[in-house]
C-alpha cells in the first residue's frame, strides 16, 4: 500500500497527457512569460522554434500558454515538433497551462520543474526573459561548472538583449571570480544558425565535438 505522502506527491506531479510521450531530442527553452516591448523578440522566438522543429528537435519549457513561452510551444507544435511542458501547480492561477502539448507535467515546486526540464533536455537555450529566465540559464551553467552535466548552454542574444549579462560574466572572469574555462561553457549566439551549428554536434563523440 502506498503511503499518504507518496499519494500526495503523485497527485501534485501529474502528467496531464499520459498517453503521449515525446520521442524527439528535446531542447530546453527558457524565456519570458511576457512578449516584450519590441516585435523582434516575438519574431525571433517564432523563427527559432520553427527552425528547431524543422531540424527534428522538440522542446521542453515551462508549460505556460502566454508570452514568448506560449509562442515557442505553439510554433514548435505547428511545425511538427514535440513539446514537453513542466509547470508548478501554484502557477496555474496566473500562468495558464498549454493543454495542446505532447506532455504536460504539473509538479509540486519550482525545484521539481527545473530538475525535470534539465533531465529531459539535451541542450539549453535562453531567449529574452526576466528574472526567472536569468535564474534558469545561470543555474544550469552552475550545474555545468559543478560537472552535473556536459550539455550545451546557449544564450540567444536577440537585439543585443543579453549584452550586459555577457559583460557581467566577462567582468567576473577579470575580477577572478569565474574561471575562464567555465565562462566559455556559456555560448553567446547572435543568430539562429549559430544555435543550429551547436546542435548539430549533440550526437558527436565527445572527442570530436566542437
Amino acid at each position: 500500500m502506498k503511503s499518504a505522502e507518496a499519494t500526495t506527491t503523485e497527485s501534485k506531479n501529474q502528467v496531464k497527457q499520459a498517453e503521449k510521450i515525446a520521442t524527439q531530442t528535446l531542447i530546453a527553452l527558457y524565456c519570458g512569460s511576457r512578449a516584450g516591448n519590441k516585435p523582434i523578440y516575438q519574431q525571433s522566438a517564432i523563427a527559432l522554434a520553427k527552425e528547431l522543429a524543422e531540424n527534428g528537435f522538440g522542446a521542453v519549457y515551462g508549460g505556460a500558454s502566454i508570452g514568448l513561452m506560449g509562442q515557442i510551444a505553439d510554433t514548435v507544435l505547428e511545425y511538427g515538433g514535440e513539446v514537453v511542458g513542466v509547470i508548478p501547480e501554484f502557477m496555474l492561477d496566473y500562468e495558464i497551462a498549454n493543454e495542446k502539448l505532447t506532455e504536460l507535467h504539473v509538479v509540486d515546486t519550482m525545484h521539481t520543474r527545473k530538475a525535470m526540464m534539465a533531465e529531459r533536455a539535451s541542450a539549453f537555450i535562453a531567449l529574452p526573459g526576466g528574472l526567472g529566465t536569468f535564474e534558469e540559464i545561470l543555474e544550469v551553467a552552475t550545474w555545468g561548472q559543478l560537472n552535473q552535466h556536459q550539455k550545451p548552454i546557449m544564450i540567444f542574444n536577440v537585439n543585443g538583449y543579453y549584452d550586459t549579462l555577457i559583460a557581467q560574466l566577462d567582468h567576473a572572469v577579470e575580477e577572478g571570480f569565474l574561471p575562464l574555462h567555465h565562462r566559455a561553457k556559456v555560448l553567446l549566439c547572435n543568430d539562429i544558425q549559430q544555435i543550429l551549428d551547436v546542435l548539430e554536434n549533440l550526437n558527436c563523440p565527445s572527442e570530436f565535438a566542437i
